[in-house]
């Protein structure tokens, strides 16, 4: 890092003008993600996320797919307004990453542990969030710009046939990025008494 943490983890913001550009090789990208995936903690050590690393014509295909289905499921008038939010600033970037949850490892802790049944699945996607949050900051870290989208799961079916997601695998998250084509408005934070209790 560039970057000391607290330094990286302040400077992480959503970033919604993005550029089909890297500051980095496609193989530096990928070993960003392969140090969260590796060292990112999970419950009971569970190490059930998975990240599909979509690059060029495969990160422009998961969009192309996100439009085709919102064309069908929204009026034209609206759609056009979504189609270009999509374009400028998830498509036109470099990159998407998508954060899968694989349910086999979930389902295998429920079984062997049925007194936390319910709890597995919300600890679950406490990993995938921690995966998110670390692979955001070191992206960005990189000279990268970045958001976290939620398409899903309206486009689930259609990109695990795309991309041969195995069954098991659950999407939580789409991660695009790219190189900043504009910076992020002022961010206002509320109160830290009013968020952190030191008894």
């Amino acid at each position: 890092m560039t970057k000391n943490f607290q330094e990286a983890m302040a400077h992480r913001r959503s970033y919604y003008v993005l550029e089909d550009k890297s500051p980095i090789s496609d193989n530096e990208i990928v070993e960003i993600v392969k140090q969260a995936v590796k060292h990112v903690p999970s419950a009971f050590n569970s190490q059930s996320t998975r990240v599909v690393v979509l690059l060029h014509d495969k990160h422009k295909k998961v969009w192309d797919i996100t439009k085709e289905i919102l064309k069908d499921m929204m009026p034209a008038e609206a759609f056009e307004n979504t189609k270009e939010k999509i374009e400028t600033s998830f498509q036109n970037g470099y990159g998407t990453l998508l954060f899968y949850e694989d349910q086999a490892p979930v389902k295998a802790l429920q079984e062997q542990f049925p007194l936390y049944k319910q709890n597995f699945p919300v600890w679950s996607e406490h990993t995938n969030a921690m995966h998110q949050f670390a692979i955001w900051t070191m992206l960005e870290d990189a000279g990268f710009g970045v958001s976290v989208q939620h398409y899903n799961p309206i486009i689930d079916e259609k990109v695990a046939e795309t991309f041969n997601i195995p069954a098991d695998w659950k999407l939580i998250a789409q991660m695009p990025f790219g190189i900043p084509g504009a910076e992020p408005g002022e961010k206002e934070y509320q109160p830290l008494e009013n968020r952190v209790l030191v008894p």
